[in-house]
């Protein structure tokens, strides 16, 4: 039933990415999705060129299997990072938290497939004038750093404004979702506040805790006034943000407060000055799973929704 345009684009099982969280989708994480018949994303994030370098080789011992680089445009490395996705031979690169349309014609000169993702219909048009083989249109329900418009708005108004495939992106960790979000008019999937709890992702068990016993109302948008807004789990880095929005602090005091914030979470386990990174959907996550059980579980409990929903009452 959900044999779309994507799988035959990135040669996968599953229209379904990996989302790419920056120091929690490494190679181990990325090799068990990509292995699961989904697309196993390697996300850059603020990472070394030399740790990048390093989870690109792992992941290729680890999978036959097509697996993505995530890059943050915001990273002052970028342009290496850019010209590494080459040298290493990757094969799909998605972007984020910015516009990669300086690194469009290199890529595609090497035979990249290129997926942005887009907080806006805006952006996804000017993709595709760029030239990308798809976008990622990514609602504020996501975790991590977030536009302005939600997921249901999003993607149908994307949908009906381009040509190029369309994968929904925000709000998405179950059947229920992904059954959503092909009726939007979506032909493919990211999802990552869920594969937080795989067994094979590697970040703090208290992270997976905090997902896990996380309700409806745990998630908050800290550091608007950067112009670069970010969805965590309430806690006390989060207060502290709240109290600079408060005061109208100087933005100089916000990168001080957020330095380091998600290592502290992600590798060292402290969810009081972690930025602990999650989607408002985090309140359904409620299980450790496999990569492979919850790839198969989700799309089959989409399967089964579609079609009820079809038959006549």
């Amino acid at each position: 039933m959900f044999k779309s345009i994507i799988c035959e684009l990135l040669g996968i099982k599953y229209p379904l990415i990996q989302g790419g969280m920056a120091w929690i989708a490494d190679a181990e994480l990325a090799s068990a999705v990509s292995n699961a018949g989904a697309l196993g994303v390697i996300a850059a994030g603020n990472a070394s060129v030399e740790w990048i370098k390093k989870e690109i080789r792992k992941a290729k011992g680890l999978t036959e299997k097509p697996f993505g680089l995530n890059i943050m445009l915001l990273n002052p490395n970028s342009d290496e990072i850019a010209r590494i996705a080459v040298e290493e031979g990757i094969k799909i690169v998605i972007t984020g938290a910015g516009n990669p349309g300086k690194y469009i014609q290199m890529w595609k000169e090497n035979n990249i497939l290129v997926l942005p993702v887009v907080p806006s219909v805006a952006l996804a048009k000017r993709m595709e004038r760029a030239g990308v083989d798809a976008v990622i249109a990514e609602g504020c329900e996501a975790g991590g750093h977030i536009g302005e418009l939600t997921t249901m708005s999003l993607v149908p108004q994307v949908v009906d404004a381009i040509n190029i495939p369309v994968i929904a992106a925000g709000g998405i960790a179950d059947g229920r979702g992904l059954a959503a979000a092909w009726m939007l008019g979506a032909s493919g999937f990211q999802m990552g506040t869920r594969f937080l709890v795989a067994y094979e992702c590697n970040v703090h068990k208290n992270y997976k805790q905090m997902i896990i016993t996380a309700r409806d109302t745990s998630t908050m948008v800290t550091g608007r006034p950067t112009g670069h807004p970010v969805r965590i789990i309430k806690n006390k880095l989060a207060r502290e943000f709240q109290e600079l929005e408060k005061r109208k602090a100087a933005l100089e005091e916000y990168d001080e407060l957020g330095k380091g914030a998600l290592y502290r979470a992600v590798r060292e386990g402290d969810m009081d000055n972690g930025s602990i990174m999650a989607g408002q959907i985090a309140g359904l996550v409620k299980k450790e799973q496999s990569c492979k059980e919850i790839i198969e579980e989700i799309f089959s409990e989409a399967e089964k929704i579609i079609i009820s929903r079809g038959q006549p009452s």
